[in-house]
């Protein structure tokens, strides 16, 4: 039995923005009321991006999948 170039493609997968609902309401204040202060009337939406920034993990590095690897070692077995 012989596998030629045998690979699996990984699944992907979309990234997660944890603050993103934060971040449009921001843009939607900033952009209704034409007000890019930190003090004025968008100042709790500003407050609130910067709290779920501050607060949210950071993701690390993402592990790959070894499938590719170990299908490789089994193409050499079954040579």
């Amino acid at each position: 039995m012989h596998i030629q170039k045998l690979k699996v493609r990984p699944k992907k997968t979309a990234a997660v923005s944890l603050c993103t609902p934060e971040l449009a309401t921001m843009l939607g204040c900033w952009a209704a009321k034409n007000d890019l202060t930190t003090t004025g009337a968008c100042a709790e939406t500003a407050k609130a991006l910067y709290d779920c920034m501050r607060t949210t993990p950071m993701g690390g590095k993402q592990h790959r999948p070894t499938i590719n690897y170990h299908l490789a070692r089994l193409n050499k077995v079954l040579k």
